[in-house]
């Protein structure tokens, strides 16, 4: 294993950050990033003599050098300290000094490190505030907040995945996000909706969503400013366990479809979530089920008489949004049914001009359409012969 090697030049080797994290909660991490005190040059140098692969990635001017191993990539990266921010981009200078690396992350539940002996090195209570559930920058939140504004979002990302309840915010905390919202409005439009959407199908997200009207954030992520509270309220709560897109949740908030082409503006969301927001807007009122017997008449014949591909998934969209639990689960398992007569079937019958064939299978497809597309061939010929 390469920690082997790293020991021979006796440079150190620890688990860094989000994977740490992870492993402390009992959770199995996606990627392990390590830290250690080795520059860059001297890896490659270190893994080129011992015939390990390296990945050739842009991180190495971060100080990060990939190597593949057993058949998984390993990102290492060397301790720094950021000089320069902007806000945005760090220059980057080396160190061997645990601390000071840490000091530079974001929250302290993300700050620790993990020694391959099990040792942790966690300088700033990332340990007691993971137990305790407690979501708090490293150090002053309006510094670190300044070296990278996605900061905010990624504060609320973790709250929503973490904290145990809503409203357990500092309030020195949510003092420096308010001071420092306008900082968003440099940040790219894709950086922001990444955090975005794992915040919306996060835990405590009408509390969140909330959180950035309050703080006076909404304004430069895309969201309307008079965004619809109180339906978003409704509709977070109907779709908790219904595993909704991001979109369907966020266009509770909006009123029309001018905050759908806002959002795109400001975001660059793809084309299939911009069409998912303007069908929600759309039809969210109208297309609702039928009082009766066959409550999903509207929506089959809806889809029925679309003439999309994915109509389905959108239709499965407003429907969680909707919160119509069980009329969704009866809809995943409908298949759209095929109109059982041809033309062919009507020449064989007599029916011989084209236009009259034409108008003859417009005809039928209504009365089986009517008949909730339970009508088999033989019942719609005799139809037609009433006809």
């Amino acid at each position: 294993m390469e920690h082997e090697l790293f020991e021979k030049k006796n440079y150190e080797l620890r688990i860094a950050g989000g994977a740490v994290r992870d492993l402390l909660s009992g959770m199995t991490p996606q990627d392990i990033d390590f830290a250690t005190t080795a520059t860059p040059a001297e890896m490659k140098e270190m893994f080129t003599s011992a015939g390990v692969r390296l990945i050739n990635n842009k991180g190495e001017k971060h100080g990060t050098i990939t190597a593949r191993l057993h058949e998984q990539n390993f990102e290492i990266t060397t301790l720094r300290i950021d000089v320069v921010t902007d806000g945005r981009h760090a220059e980057v200078e080396f160190t061997t000094d645990w601390e000071k690396d840490a000091e530079r992350r974001d929250l302290t539940i993300n700050s620790m490190f993990l020694g391959l002996d099990g040792m942790l090195y966690d300088f700033f209570n990332g340990y007691e505030d993971l137990k305790n559930k407690k979501i708090r920058f490293v150090g002053k939140a309006s510094e670190r907040i300044q070296e990278d504004y996605l900061r905010i979002l990624r504060y609320f990302r973790f709250y929503g995945r973490i904290a145990e309840k809503p409203g357990d915010h500092e309030s020195t905390t949510l003092q420096a996000i308010k001071e420092n919202a306008k900082g968003l409005a440099g940040i790219s439009g894709e950086r922001i909706w990444v955090e975005l959407k794992k915040i919306l199908l996060g835990n405590h997200v009408n509390h969140l969503v909330r959180l950035m009207y309050e703080l006076d954030i909404a304004q430069y992520i895309g969201l309307p400013l008079d965004g619809n509270l109180e339906e978003f309220d409704r509709v977070t709560k109907n779709i908790q366990n219904l595993c909704p897109k991001p979109m369907t949740v966020l266009t509770s908030l909006f009123k029309g479809k001018d905050d759908v082409t806002n959002l795109d503006l400001r975001l660059k969301i793809s084309k299939e979530e911009k069409n998912l927001g303007l069908f929600l807007v759309k039809h969210r009122q109208e297309l609702t089920k039928a009082v009766g017997p066959e409550p999903l008449r509207p929506y089959q014949d809806f889809i029925m008489d679309s003439r999309e591909a994915n109509t389905n998934s959108k239709i499965y969209e407003l429907l969680k949004y909707q919160g119509e639990e069980h009329l969704l689960k009866e809809m995943q398992e409908w298949t759209v049914p095929s109109f059982p007569v041809s033309g062919h079937d009507l020449r064989k019958m007599g029916v011989s001009s084209g236009k009259e064939i034409g108008a003859a299978l417009q005809q039928l497809r209504e009365e089986w359409k009517k008949s909730g597309y339970h009508m088999d061939k033989e019942e719609l010929l005799s139809c037609l012969k009433k006809l």
